[in-house]
């Protein structure tokens, strides 16, 4: 490209005359606007940020990623494990891409390359048959390898699941009976070329080969169908079809190879997709396009809850949604493109009313389709950070075992089972309704002060009374907090590259068992630390003693929480965490401290956070806050996870919102999108709602859907923007930079139970040795007490329940597999 248009520019000044040269003066005037008085001022220009920086630029796009991505904040990670096998799958190994799975009820099948393994898990969790292909399974056809298989359809109900097909790379068909691990039946050489996909639709077989040749076998009705016997009718597709699927009774195709037509040659578009109607001879294929790129077509499936549609999931994180079955001669459109992942989605598979989908990195995340946006309402990780390579529904699985199984076979080797119909969510959503009939509840105050002090010094509080008094005054904004958190950002200069470069070195190690910091950490922490004690002690009643139960610094944040002596007994499982954000995850001079503990049965979470800066930075800021809140490095909590009452949503704890209460305070950095004139304008005005509807956090909270703050609350912002001051001063920022005002500095809280977090107050401090003013809320939260005792017999009742609600469930869902002749 580069060859191309320096070519063209040597063409063109070879032939064109030199231009000529305009007299100063002959130029036409620069555009010009006129703003009348009253009338909306334009949007203030872009300021260029320091430094073209290619790493802010790639986290920014990967911020933008993040905002288009459905709502995870409320998703369960607790693993839909289903118990209805005798024995346990985990000794069934499947290699890696090429090995080739099918499931019917307690039967299972796994072949790679010669071998061919049957299981029965009603009996043993060892093969009952182990096959080689080198003796040909008993045949003359000798030394073939098997690359797809799957289950025939039978028209007795008790052989269902017991005859299995398989075609070879040289083409042949077998199928064999698992009962006696005897070939039944064969075709040698029906498929001349390598058999790469088998599917059972109604009484039909179709099997497909890498040279577009589909055979479809459909006995007569009320005959048996019969490989050896029965003459399949010939399909034409187009060749090396890399994803093919029935769906909505339509065989749909697709491939990456641009030889193959999978891309369109000049245009952005793509890739291609092929929909032939198998069942209908004569039938025109058709090709599809969606209506933007995507990566190529890696899985596909319908859904109970949207029969005329078909969902096909891409590579770079898209689920492109087709729609079907309006009319015969009409093709499928693409209507939407949803955005679910920053990386390829690998499997999908429509199960009851959620989407299923597999990732790279092992999870398989459920999502509910009938919001919009989308919601993702389950997400776990199924196999072990590797990726998830197939998803499945055994559909005769609600015949054989009364459940709705799902199998997903992974990069680990593993074949996985699953409750399709998520009973354990079921169950605990039941449990939380009747949560006051087993436990009991009291009530504890807290009080977070976030102060971000821009390097000051405790002994900088001088001068003014707001200055002497005001730690003091902090504290006793509140009758006797139960717990007092103290959440502060920038002890220590950040611009100061030998006092950063010390707290990289030393800060966060070296901490004593008691949580107290060591000597080795700055002087700033230690004075700061040592200040807020002797705060504590003196503004507190002398009969109601405290202790520090968390303490933590990163690169100039600081936490320091104080617990009532009463109150330290009834805490366990405390634990602390840090997140670096600056520098790409490598510096902390951005970030967050962790810290957790339960309370009786309560588990409680304070994240203060020091976000990235620059008024136009929101998607950084956006991407930081993801990453605070998606940390997992919180020491979990040991113990069966059915069991763990402390925690929400299937977690053991190791991340934020597996927290039952959350409250998050910090230096957010969150801007005003307004001029400084009219933010100015409007505090001295007390127009404060004007600003508050301009305020970039309450914006990303409202119209994001994306963000992983939605979920949290905020009080009123009553009070004036607390950044940024000229220090002991009054006035905002007067610097050549002249920054516009804003709400930097926020607490947030989010409760599972929003009634069990009540706000007393949220004001700010007019202590003004730094350029923000110091925040302070107050908070009423309730706390529980289960009676396991108690909570059994409420369990043992939501089972009972759970049963009726199954078998409604699995009616409708097989009724749904009967319809798409997948049963």
């Amino acid at each position: 490209m580069i060859e191309q248009e320096a070519h063209v520019s040597y063409e063109s000044s070879s032939t064109a005359a030199p231009p000529e040269r305009k007299v100063f003066g002959s130029h036409l005037p620069p555009p010009t606007r006129t703003i009348a008085l009253g009338d909306k001022l334009p949007a203030p220009r872009r300021v260029p940020s320091g430094g073209s920086s290619s790493e802010s630029e790639d986290e920014d796009d990967t911020a933008f990623k993040v905002e288009l991505l459905p709502d995870a904040s409320r998703a369960s990670r607790r693993p839909p494990i289903v118990d209805c096998h005798n024995y346990s799958e985990f000794s069934i190994h499947v290699p890696a891409y090429t090995g080739r799975v099918s499931v019917s009820g307690h039967i299972v099948a796994v072949a790679s390359h010669h071998h061919l393994r049957i299981y029965d898990l009603s009996v043993s969790s060892s093969p009952i048959w182990s096959l080689d292909s080198k003796n040909g399974f008993g045949t003359k056809v000798k030394d073939f390898k098997i690359t797809a298989l799957d289950f025939r359809p039978t028209s007795q109900l008790e052989d269902r699941g017991h005859y299995l097909w398989f075609g070879t790379k040289d083409g042949h068909l077998m199928e064999i009976d698992v009962r006696t691990g005897s070939v039944t039946a064969m075709r040698p050489a029906i498929h001349t070329h390598t058999v790469t996909h088998m599917f059972r639709h109604g009484q039909s077989m179709i099997t497909m080969d890498d040279a577009g040749k589909v055979l479809v076998f459909t006995p007569p009705e009320g005959v048996e169908l019969s490989l050896s016997t029965l003459q399949p009718r010939v399909v034409r597709i187009a060749e090396k079809q890399e994803f093919a699927k029935l769906l909505a009774g339509q065989l749909w195709t697709s491939t990456r190879d641009p030889n193959g037509g999978g891309s369109v040659p000049g245009t952005s578009r793509g890739p291609y997709v092929r929909v032939y109607d198998i069942f209908t001879p004569g039938a025109v294929g058709r090709s599809l396009l969606p209506t933007e790129h995507l990566g190529a077509v890696t899985a596909g499936t319908v859904l109970a809850s949207h029969p005329n549609h078909v969902y096909l999931a891409h590579e770079g994180g898209n689920i492109s949604i087709w729609s079907v079955g309006e009319s015969d001669s009409l093709p499928a459109q693409c209507v939407e493109i949803v955005k679910v992942s920053t990386s390829d989605v690998l499997s999908l598979e429509g199960v009851n009313d959620r989407l299923w989908a597999g990732s790279r990195k092992g999870l398989i995340s459920a999502y509910d389709v009938t919001s919009k946006p989308w919601t993702v309402t389950n997400c776990w990780q199924a196999h072990d950070n590797l990726p998830a390579l197939r998803i499945a529904v055994d559909t005769w699985s609600m015949e054989k075992l009364d459940r709705l199984v799902v199998y997903s076979v992974g990069r680990d080797e593993q074949l996985k089972f699953w409750d399709g119909l998520l009973g354990v969510d079921w169950i605990e959503q039941e449990l939380l309704k009747h949560e006051t009939e087993f436990s009991t509840f009291r009530d504890m105050t807290v009080l977070i002060v976030s102060w971000n002090v821009d390097s000051a010094k405790p002994d900088a509080l001088t001068g003014t009374p707001e200055n002497v008094n005001f730690l003091t005054d902090v504290l006793q904004s509140v009758d006797s907090p139960d717990v007092i958190v103290f959440g502060m950002q920038e002890l220590i200069d950040l611009e100061s590259r030998k006092m950063a470069a010390k707290t990289v070195l030393l800060g966060g190690k070296n901490k004593s068992t008691d949580g107290a910091l060591s000597q080795k950490v700055t002087t700033s922490y230690k004075k700061w630390y040592d200040r807020l004690v002797l705060a504590v002690r003196c503004a507190m009643p002398a009969d109601s003693p405290y202790t520090v139960v968390h303490a933590e610094n990163l690169v100039g944040l600081f936490t320091c929480i104080f617990v009532k002596n009463t109150e330290k007994i009834r805490l366990k499982h405390a634990s602390l965490t840090t997140v670096k954000r600056g520098m790409g995850g490598r510096y902390g001079n951005k970030g967050g401290i962790i810290a957790r503990f339960v309370v009786d049965d309560t588990s409680v979470c304070f994240i203060n956070c020091h976000l990235a800066a620059g008024q136009h930075h929101v998607r950084q800021r956006n991407a930081d806050v993801q990453a605070i809140v998606e940390d997992d490095t919180l020491l979990p909590e040991a113990g069966p996870s059915d069991e763990i009452v402390a925690y929400i949503n299937g977690g053991d704890g190791s991340m934020v919102l597996d927290h039952e209460i959350v409250f998050m305070n910090g230096d957010m950095n969150y801007r005003i999108d307004q001029r400084r004139e009219a933010v100015i304008a409007s505090i001295k005005a007390g127009d404060l709602e004007h600003l508050v509807i301009h305020d970039q956090l309450r914006k990303e909270m409202k119209f994001n859907r994306a963000f992983r703050l939605r979920t949290f609350s905020e009080g009123p912002l009553n009070f004036i923007p607390t950044y940024k001051y000229d220090r002991r001063s009054d006035e905002f920022d007067t610097s050549e930079k002249a920054r516009i005002p804003a709400w930097c500095d926020r607490v947030l809280w989010r409760s599972l139970v929003p009634e069990r977090v009540t706000q007393l107050h949220y004001r700010r401090w007019e202590a003004n040795v730094s350029d923000h003013r110091p925040i302070s809320s107050a908070f009423r939260m309730t706390v529980k007490q289960v009676n396991p005792e108690a909570r059994a017999r409420v369990k043992a009742q939501a089972l009972e329940k759970w049963k009726a609600v199954e078998r409604d469930r699995l009616t409708a869902a097989l009724q749904h597999y009967i319809d798409q002749q997948m049963i």
